[in-house]
């Protein structure tokens, strides 16, 4: 109570700040007498004035009104706009490294263009982060015009170009791209083997539009940079067969987390069913050497019971391609990982790829999280502000509008069945039709609103149905969606990014009516003509939205509302729901079907009440709340591997900005020989104690060098240290024989090639093995132990021998490998080229993300070798194929692979 009237009296926290942010709009709005008289070639000259003043020592700060008035000025004149007072609070709260929220239609676009300038002003560029390739394009262009009116550079970065092509586009004083592209840019970046052909600058500031889609909704979906692991497509067909003969008996399924899992009778029919398709041939399902069978069935029961065709994913051209589960649109290039894409593959009967195995990944959070100072704009972050504040310490400010909103939100309806609500909503759709008020139609997905759309084809009431199959189409269906009398069914938030304006929108139709060079006449009719249809919608009340259903996020169902409104425009929006619906169904439907037949609600009959959208609201709360709390604790596992990420990517930038790394190869060289005489020489122990034998052996494997070791051993008075020298004299001596016959610059290429690309490989190995520890760490809990914290122990310790191994083979290598003279150059390079591999980029499944590392069946059996045991001969390595770094080595020593011929 006593909160309320100190509000009344004193304003919000945000109120207060936004007042506090006054000032400066004040003193651009002063300046706009003194800027609006100069030239254009004087306007531009304040660039290089500014540039200027920074240079000499002021900050971005202290330039921020001049640089926005100059902004200001430059988008009337090259885009005929003039930013409103509320977007000049936008751009400064974007330049202050916070998130504006701002409502549809307020001109986010043109808001960054404030902080982008004003950013760019140092030289160190500025990223624009957008959703999708269309968006990134479009603003480029559109917002570039006042860029280069102000001689800044502007360039985009699309999927079609080259690395050539995208080092001039980071180049640029400020750079438009999606979240996916600068994510890969950032991997590929990592796996180069020289700074030159790196593309992307040091980071430095960047806007995200729709940041709570790329930082929330996408955050839990990994960018994978994969190349081919082992073929095992043909099992996930065989596997694919046996899943029809299961019962609902033989399966338990919980939909809240996206899982399924054999029943103890589903064991045993599987059991007999795979004994019977010859896959299981001893042993049970979760007997070890039988736990990627075990794997294949688990995400076979996946692809059949949890993931839908026309929901989660399409069947397109003999592909199976995912669909985004907030936007709505196929996702090009992605794939469920873990196996769930090929067993998707498998049960829709189209060709099974080959399993792709991780190379190098990256989150977004963690991505995003590299820039020194980030910003975003969306219209809605406010339900997500404390993840925003915890995860990525962005705070969010809520903006005022240009206008007072006129959007009239109506309570939900709920009805008992979906039949019933499905007849309201068609009702609906034709009144609203029928009195040319445009209305836009938003489910949640496809499946969806295709039934919605036959159900309108029957009623001969014409319509444009907007959702993943319709991707190309999106931004031209959206921008007219506001014409009178115009149904638009969108699927969640297709079409985000683009403006629904009353009447049409005129940019969209000259291009799509007039082409490249349209006449003054035809302008003026068509403007003519989207004034007429806006008064028409106008008077039929505005843009209808028109909710399907509930999503489990409040944000997504804001987002949708938020289209209706735009500038002061009168609109409507209402939500009707069913007790079938996921959300319902799945929270706790059964207590208000009960209370509803109490209060005797009758077929066609809908209950509307304050209390249900309040008891919805906290609904959506607590799946925000175990999402927020799944996207920490994902965070947490990756931020291990994300420190580990950024030591080595520091290594591998620094070897390749010199061409000597001699230095760093001899301290190496001295630490292997040093681990090797520690293991075989004890400190402190006596003479007879040594194992010279070892000592012997492992200087051999390693150096190649037969050293009379046991006859040092012998000499009177001989001490360990004495040995170490003697061996490290003995290898330098090698080693320096090496340079001399091969030259300087050569070999200095050679140890440099060598080092990244053992590194590259072993960073590889390291990866995998980090996942299958993700995977089963979720154990350590039936132990009262904190998986987290197993999880870091456990993840230092393999870094800690991921370093051991890589030395030892760079060592091991170096000491072998042999050049012909007179042509080492030509197999430097052939050497290098075979270092180059076919590589896949996807995205991960979020659901599976959810539960990896909750159950036993994601571990993958030891793969000993790819060749049939009557094949391998312990003396012929040729004949061993591929062999798991931790199996018994084929040779028969009774070491593992690694520690052996490894």
């Amino acid at each position: 109570m006593f909160g309320a009237i100190a509000r009344k009296l004193f304003g919000t926290a945000n109120e207060r700040y936004i007042k506090g942010l006054q000032k400066d709009v004040d003193a651009i709005n002063a300046l706009e007498a003194d800027v609006e008289p100069l030239s254009d070639d004087e306007l531009r000259a304040r660039t290089d004035w500014l540039r200027k003043r920074i240079a000499d020592g002021e900050t971005l700060d202290d330039v921020l009104v001049d640089a926005f008035a100059t902004v200001r000025e430059a988008a009337k004149r090259s885009l005929g706009q003039r930013h409103y007072d509320v977007q000049l609070l936008g751009g400064i709260v974007l330049h202050r490294g916070q998130i504006a929220e701002m409502a549809t239609g307020e001109g986010k676009t043109l808001v960054a263009t404030l902080a982008a300038y004003l950013n760019a002003l140092d030289g160190k560029g500025v990223h624009v982060v957008t959703v999708n390739d269309y968006l990134a394009k479009r603003d480029s262009d559109w917002m570039g015009k006042v860029f280069t009116f102000l001689g800044m550079t502007t360039s985009c970065i699309l999927n079609e170009m080259d690395d050539v092509q995208r080092q001039e586009a980071y180049a640029c004083d400020i750079t438009y791209a999606t979240n996916n592209e600068l994510g890969f840019d950032y991997l590929r970046d990592n796996m180069k083997f020289s700074l030159e052909t790196m593309v992307q600058r040091p980071f430095n500031f960047a806007v995200v539009d729709e940041v709570d889609s790329i930082l929330i909704d996408e955050a839990r979906t990994p960018l994978i940079i994969s190349g081919p692991s082992d073929d095992s497509s043909e099992l996930y067909g065989v596997v694919d067969s046996i899943i029809p003969h299961l019962s609902e008996d033989d399966y338990e399924r919980d939909e809240k987390v996206k899982s399924v899992a054999l029943s103890e009778k589903g064991m045993e029919t599987a059991e007999v069913l795979l004994r019977d398709a010859g896959l299981l041939e001893s042993g049970g399902l979760y007997d070890l050497s039988n736990v990627s069978l075990l794997h294949h069935v688990n995400s076979a029961l996946r692809a059949h019971h949890i993931f839908t065709n026309g929901v989660d994913y399409l069947v397109k051209d003999g592909k199976v391609m995912i669909v985004d589960e907030f936007t709505g649109r196929v996702m090009e290039g992605r794939r469920y990982s873990d196996g769930l894409h090929q067993a998707l593959e498998a049960k829709e009967k189209v060709a099974v790829q080959q399993e792709n195995q991780t190379l190098a990944s990256v989150t977004f959070q963690n991505y995003f999280r590299l820039y020194p100072k980030l910003s975003g704009m969306t219209g809605t972050a406010m339900t997500e502000a404390g993840e925003f504040a915890e995860i990525y310490k962005l705070e969010v400010v809520d903006m005022p509008t240009n206008r007072i909103l006129a959007r009239k939100d109506y309570d939900d309806e709920v009805y008992r069945s979906r039949g019933e609500k499905i007849n309201a909503i068609l009702e609906q759709i034709i009144e609203c039709h029928e009195r040319k008020q445009p209305i836009l139609v938003g489910t949640v997905s496809i499946e969806q609103s295709e039934e919605i759309s036959a159900a309108l084809k029957k009623k001969k009431v014409k319509h444009e149905v907007l959702n993943a199959k319709q991707h190309e189409r999106e931004a031209y269906i959206v921008a007219q969606a506001g014409v009178p009398g115009a149904v638009t069914i969108a699927t969640n938030m297709a079409g985000r990014g683009t403006d629904i304006q009353l009447g049409g929108n005129l940019d969209m139709r000259i291009k799509t009516e007039l082409g490249e060079n349209p006449s003054e006449d035809k302008i003026v009719k068509i403007q003519e003509e989207i004034a007429k249809d806006k008064k028409v919608a106008l008077d039929a009340g505005g843009l209808f939205m028109l909710g399907t259903e509930r999503h489990e996020s409040r944000r997504i169902d804001n987002q949708l509302r938020g289209r209706s409104g735009r500038q002061g425009d009168v609109g409507a929006s209402k939500f009707f729901l069913s007790l079938e619906d996921d959300l319902m169904r799945i929270f706790g439907s059964e207590r208000m079907d009960s209370m509803l037949t109490k209060l005797g609600l009758e077929d066609g009959e809908a209950i509307v009440h304050p209390w249900i959208n309040k008891a919805l609201e906290k609904a959506q709360q607590k799946v925000e709340g175990r999402n927020f709390d799944m996207r920490k604790q994902l965070l947490k596992f990756d931020d291990v591997m994300n420190d580990q990420r950024k030591v080595i990517f520091e290594q591998r930038r620094e070897m390749m900005s010199t061409d000597d790394v001699s230095e760093h190869i001899q301290d190496m060289r001295h630490e292997v020989i040093d681990d090797i005489v520690d293991k075989c020489i004890p400190e402190k122990a006596y003479a007879e104690q040594w194992d010279t034998d070892s000592l012997h052996e492992e200087i051999l494997r390693v150096f190649n060098m037969d050293l009379p070791l046991k006859d040092w051993a012998k000499e009177e008075g001989v001490a360990n240290e004495e040995i170490r020298e003697r061996i490290l004299d003995e290898t330098d001596r090698k080693m320096a024989a090496k340079v001399a016959n091969y030259g300087e610059d050569v070999w200095r290429s050679v140890e440099k090639s060598v080092l990244l690309q053992l590194l590259d490989t072993i960073w590889k190995e390291h990866l995998l093995a980090l996942d299958h520890l993700r995977q089963g760490i979720g154990l350590r809990a039936y132990a009262q132990r904190d998986p987290l914290n197993e999880y870091k122990a456990e993840a230092f310790n393999l870094f800690e021998e991921m370093i051991s191994i890589l030395r030892d083979r760079v060592i091991t290598l170096l000491a072998h490998v042999e050049l012909q003279v007179g042509s080492a150059d030509e197999e430097l390079e052939a050497f290098n080229q075979h270092a180059d591999q076919e590589m896949t980029e996807s995205r991960q499944d979020p659901a599976l993300a959810a539960d990896q590392g909750d159950s036993p069946e994601y571990g993958a059996a030891t793969v000993r070798s790819n060749k049939p045991a009557d094949h391998i001969d312990p003396n012929d390595q040729d004949t061993w194929g591929k062999v798991s770094r931790n199996a018994p080595c084929p040779c028969g020593s009774g070491k593992k692979f690694k520690h052996c011929h490894g």
